[in-house]
């Protein structure tokens, strides 16, 4: 770290990876401050700095005495030892030592005490919850969600027509022939621990799941505008059952509450889905199969006018993040579960179900929402639609909606531009409506006000050019410093439309 990075650190204050400390003289203390680190997301201690970020300054014996209690706090006091490293940085107020803890591969670190802390914000806190203590041997590897077993759940629980079709399917041989018990074939598969079905095994082939985990189902609700606290729904369920179950009427749910988009087809075709079905095949499998099970709460499936919007319990892995998962990098944090699903549900397990999503629709945004502890997919609308009154009455009873024939009707009359209507966010609009020709990428963040490049890249640039609206003037050198963006005959038109609007 040079002086000039120490000096930003203490302009934007502590937080969950830098945390400022006058000095240090009880062992036990530091010790906690290095458990918070190494079990969190590792940091930086920075000592000689009060809480202000005003620089306190230490001498050389206070560094030399730091270092030595620094090196028994590591060793001695925390379980398993770790191993920071410390430099010292000279300012005009005096030495500031800067200690480094990277975040660690043998999860939970403990101090003397047993006690096990993490960093919570710019401080640290006590882990005492179960499910959190449940978290931290995940991460570890010492223990997986999915193969714990379930208390209460016996042989009888499982569906056993369902495994035996399964058995067959991928052995090529039913379990008659094997000759074993039902009993026997869930321990072969890694599926129960002796006559206990572990949590794999319960929602791959439980019969009523639901009956012992009753916070691993499907909430779905369908709104009629773009607000969660909307005093009306267009159409709600709880989606229970196995995990087939679970996909097979969460992809229902959501078909029969979008549009169908006639692009072109026949007078009397049903139509497309306004967004590829693909897109909800591949992040309802991620979401079934990668959420974390050690949180006890229902994924949820939320349809707005504009958006839908798909979240999971339970935060990214820290080794990932959206960035690293948008070009394929994955973590199996239900491996027993991931083995098995690859051959009932529709899943890959190489990683690439978000990459394909986001191909096939690039309108979609990634959130991994620690302090909430859960990821949300956030998938933009194509627009032109506006809100259905509610599912079609071929599949909602007595719900009224526009029939298939309607929205294929509404879809031919609106011609070749209802596929190049997308569903843009305003601060993109803006971008399209100020751009005239060739622009530097500073440029364009002026328009909308932006100063962080990557956020601004990611956010609002990116999906401009995968959308083919913008485009670059140099594509064969994308980081080349002569590089411009214009718009494309796509963006001129979706410009021009705007404006008409507007008028």
């Amino acid at each position: 770290m040079t002086p000039a990075e120490l000096h930003q650190i203490l302009a934007r204050g502590e937080d969950s990876r830098h945390q400022f400390k006058r000095d240090f003289s009880n062992i036990d203390a530091l010790a906690a401050e290095l458990v918070a680190f190494a079990n969190t997301c590792g940091g930086y201690l920075l000592i000689g700095v009060d809480d202000s970020g005003m620089v306190s300054g230490l001498s050389s014996a206070d560094v030399a005495r730091l270092n030595q209690l620094l090196s028994n706090a590591a060793s001695q006091n925390v379980r398993p030892a770790i191993n920071p490293l410390s430099s010292n940085i000279q300012t005009e107020h005096g030495l500031v030592m800067v200690v480094s803890v990277e975040q660690g591969l043998n999860k939970p670190y403990v101090d003397n005490q047993g006690r096990i802390w993490v960093k919570n914000g710019a401080d640290k806190r006590r882990v005492t919850a179960r499910e959190e203590l449940q978290r931290l041997f995940q991460q570890a590897g010492l223990v997986c969600a999915d193969a714990v077993p379930v208390a209460g759940s016996s042989v009888a629980d499982i569906d056993a027509k369902a495994l035996g079709e399964y058995f067959q399917r991928r052995f090529r041989q039913s379990p008659e022939q094997t000759g074993l018990a039902t009993t026997r074939i869930l321990e072969n598969l890694g599926l129960a621990s002796g006559d206990t079905p572990n949590l794999a095994g319960l929602l791959l082939f439980g019969l009523t799941p639901q009956r012992l985990c009753p916070a691993f189902d499907i909430k779905a609700v369908a709104f009629p505008g773009t607000v969660l606290h909307d005093r009306h729904y267009l159409d709600s369920e709880d989606i229970d059952g196995n995990l087939q179950e679970q996909y097979r009427r969460s992809l229902a749910f959501i078909k029969r509450n979008l549009h169908h988009v006639q692009r072109q087809q026949g007078f009397n075709t049903l139509g497309q889905l306004e967004v590829p079905e693909e897109v909800f095949e591949e992040l309802l499998v991620n979401a079934l199969i990668h959420r974390d099970y050690f949180v006890s709460a229902s994924i949820r499936i939320m349809i707005f006018a504009d958006r839908i919007e798909l979240i999971s319990p339970g935060h990214l892995p820290d080794v990932l993040d959206t960035e690293k998962i948008r070009f394929g990098l994955s973590n199996r944090r239900n491996p027993t579960l991931t083995s098995h699903a690859v051959h009932i549900l529709p899943y890959r397990g190489l990683g690439t179900g978000i990459p394909r999503a986001i191909d096939a629709w690039p309108m979609i945004r990634l959130e991994d929402d620690r302090q909430s502890n859960q990821f949300k997919v956030v998938i933009q609308r194509a627009a032109g639609k506006g809100p259905l009154s509610g599912p079609s009455g071929d599949q909602a009873g007595t719900k009224s909606g526009p029939s298939r024939d309607q929205v294929g009707t509404e879809s031919a009359a609106e011609g070749e531009q209802a596929e190049t209507r997308l569903s843009l966010p305003q601060e993109q609009i803006t971008l399209l409506c100020k751009m005239t020709g060739d622009h530097t990428a500073p440029e364009l963040m002026t328009f909308v006000g932006r100063s962080n490049r990557s956020k601004f890249r990611e956010q609002v640039l990116t999906p401009l050019l995968r959308l083919g609206v913008v485009e670059m003037t140099i594509p064969d050198k994308p980081n080349s410093s002569k590089q411009r963006y214009r718009l494309t005959a796509t963006g001129r038109a979706l410009k021009a439309e705007q404006r008409s609007s507007d008028d």
